[in-house]
């Protein structure tokens, strides 16, 4: 009778390993951990007839018996710790995250039993036909299993809301199944039931949580899933784009057409005024659009660079305290004093952190107040900054705080239709945190105020940087030559407005072949203003040929739209002197030219200047040694 179990369940196993493995399935971990088990099975039920058919000889050595039997134990224990350890991995996602301890810990189980039965000592009883093993090595396997059947047991009631999903019914089948048949192979030895109820509940598995047909399908309706919410999401956010584009771009063709027709220089500046506002508000939505598509692109590297934080820190209050505008909001700044002056790390992802956080405060909080706090912990050289940005707003509903951080999505879309933005902001926030090894967490309480925590830590450095000088709001620079290389003519009309207030002397080119000949003829300029996407002939490549010639000294500036973040740097590494991005902003260009042009006379001037100083200093002298020498005579 025992034989027939036996052969039955190699013929189950047999068949299960057959069919499972000749089929195309899912590769996961999982499946993996499965196919172990069938493959242990089948080898299991095949160590069991050995033992029944060594044990069923009178003449077989007793030695050659304790060997298979005692080998048979250990893999009805290594069969129930690698069960454990499936029903572990299946179970919850915190011991698949762990899985590597739990290899080591189910390995070490294995191992003690293993030797723990290998020791022990084993008797073989024969009644009549009837030939079954006994003795400590036995009890001690049953001791093991009932263990291992018990911690699953425990692993399933702690998930127990998982319970009721038609995946776990084969497990709880098992232990009950098992239990029973332990039991009742306990009471008669002689019956060989466990091996073969091992087989049946791995081909129940089979038949329901481990079919490859079933996964495939159950794959790929979860991936159709997945790709709809994607697909809606996406179209959600493109019809969102629509509106926020839409909106800025209607204010300044509505505002352009209203200066056309203005009555009055009055009304013409103030419409202008709304244009730059919408301007800017534009040119936000594109930055976030650019920076969310280079960040899934994995394109966006950190730029490292010493700078110094609280003149960051102070720029942002500047920026905030403009958007606030007329709102009735208190603006509280608190930085910590013994934050250091110089920093080293990616400060253009810093300020944007900032800026996003404290814009989206500003933007859902109609009344109370906006704090901002930085303070930092310093240790071996490395600077933790601490900031946080609370508001007494809207706050977020519980319900909603998963989604905070997810691109695409708005809170309460319905709510905040009136509100400028995008939906990306905190995710690009969250995304450039992670990227720099920090931490973001918020706290909110709907209705009452939200709070965003950052810790980011970045380098102490000793470098010195050199304080700016106000820019100053008016700068003549009467008699100064500045050309600007462009292949669009807009552009070049837009460069020659903005510099018409400062007085200069204004020549342009439209490629590169044209800068290149104005240079050759003999033409100077105290400043270049160098566009890099152009035709036949970019910007960079201009410049290598200008800087063959060892007496080309001109300033010259990268004047390009390619403003992602670390392009001022890539530029200056091509031998740039300074950056400016398109659109130009006003500070920006005034510090350049302030830099290159006030501060700092062109090249030929300055050797025109010190040649003549130094003409006058020799003539100064000769004339006070030819007194000296009068006054000696």
């Amino acid at each position: 009778m025992s034989i027939g179990f036996v052969v039955s369940g190699i013929c189950i196993s047999l068949l299960i390993n057959m069919v499972y493995f000749s089929k195309d399935k899912i590769r996961s971990y999982e499946t993996t951990l499965y196919g172990y088990l069938i493959i242990v099975n089948l080898i299991g039920s095949m160590l069991e007839f050995a033992c029944v058919i060594v044990c069923s000889i009178d003449t077989s050595p007793l030695l050659l018996r304790d060997i298979l039997v005692k080998e048979y134990m250990v893999f009805l224990v290594g069969w129930l710790i690698l069960f454990l350890y499936y029903v572990l991995i299946i179970t919850c996602e915190t011991y698949n995250k762990f899985r590597k301890k739990l290899q080591k810990i189910t390995t070490i189980l294995f191992v003690i039993g293993a030797i723990t039965i290998s020791i022990l000592p084993i008797e073989h009883i024969n009644i009549g036909d009837v030939v079954y093993s006994s003795g400590l090595a036995v009890n001690t396997t049953y001791l093991f299993s009932g263990i291992i059947v018990l911690s699953m047991l425990v692993v399933m009631l702690t998930h127990i809301k998982k319970l009721r999903s038609k995946k776990y019914l084969p497990l709880l089948a098992f232990l009950i199944l098992g239990t029973i048949v332990s039991l009742w192979q306990f009471i008669h030895p002689e019956l060989l039931l466990i091996t073969v109820m091992e087989s049946y509940v791995i081909l129940v598995m089979y038949f329901t949580i481990e079919n490859p047909d079933v996964k495939m399908i159950n794959a790929l309706n979860l991936a159709k899933d997945t790709a709809e919410k994607a697909n809606r999401a996406k179209s959600d956010f493109l019809s969102s784009m629509s509106h926020e584009i839409r909106t800025p771009l209607n204010a300044i063709v509505g505002f352009s057409e209203c200066i056309k027709n203005a009555d009055s220089l009055e009304e013409a500046k103030e419409d202008a005024s709304d244009v730059i506002t919408a301007s800017n508000t534009l040119l936000e939505i594109v930055n976030g659009i650019l920076d969310i598509s280079k960040i899934e692109a994995g394109k966006l590297e950190l730029v490292e660079t010493d700078y110094n934080i609280k003149k960051i820190l102070k720029e942002i209050v500047r920026l905030i305290e403009a958007r606030i505008g007329d709102k009735q909001l208190e603006f509280k700044v608190n930085i910590a004093e013994d934050i250091p002056e110089v920093l080293y790390g990616d400060h253009a992802n810093i300020k944007k952190i900032l800026i996003n956080l404290l814009t989206n405060a500003v933007k859902y909080t109609d009344e109370g107040y906006v704090s901002l706090d930085v303070k930092c912990v310093k240790k071996n050289e490395i600077c933790r900054l601490f900031i946080s940005v609370k508001d007494s707003g809207r706050g977020i509903k519980q319900e909603d705080m998963s989604k905070l951080f997810t691109k695409f999505q708005r809170v309460e879309e319905d709510r905040n239709t009136t509100i400028e933005g995008t939906g990306l902001g905190l995710a690009i926030t969250k995304q450039l945190v992670e990227m720099m090894n920090g931490n973001i967490v918020v706290n909110s309480q709907y209705g009452e105020g939200s709070e965003f925590k950052v810790a980011v830590d970045q380098r102490i450095s000793k470098a010195k940087i050199e304080k700016e000088e106000e820019i100053e709001e008016e700068v003549d620079l009467t008699g100064k030559k500045i050309l600007i290389v462009d292949d669009n003519q807009l552009n070049i009309k837009v460069v020659e407005k903005l510099l018409k207030q400062y007085n200069v002397e204004i020549e342009t080119a439209e490629s590169g072949m044209e800068c290149l000949e104005k240079i050759k003829s003999g033409k100077e300029y105290d400043l270049i203003l160098l566009d890099d996407m152009m035709p036949k002939m970019r910007g960079t490549e201009v410049l290598r040929r200008l800087k063959v010639n060892p007496g080309y000294k001109t300033p010259t500036i990268a004047l390009t739209a390619n403003a992602i973040n670390g392009m001022k740097e890539q530029y200056i590494k091509e031998g740039f002197d300074d950056y400016l991005a398109k659109p130009i902003d006003k500070q920006e260009l005034n510090r350049i030219l302030i830099k290159y042009l006030k501060n700092n006379h062109s090249t030929n001037t300055n050797e025109d200047i010190s040649n003549e100083q130094a003409i006058n200093k020799a003539l100064k002298l000769l004339e006070n040694i030819d007194v000296y020498n009068k006054n000696k005579e």
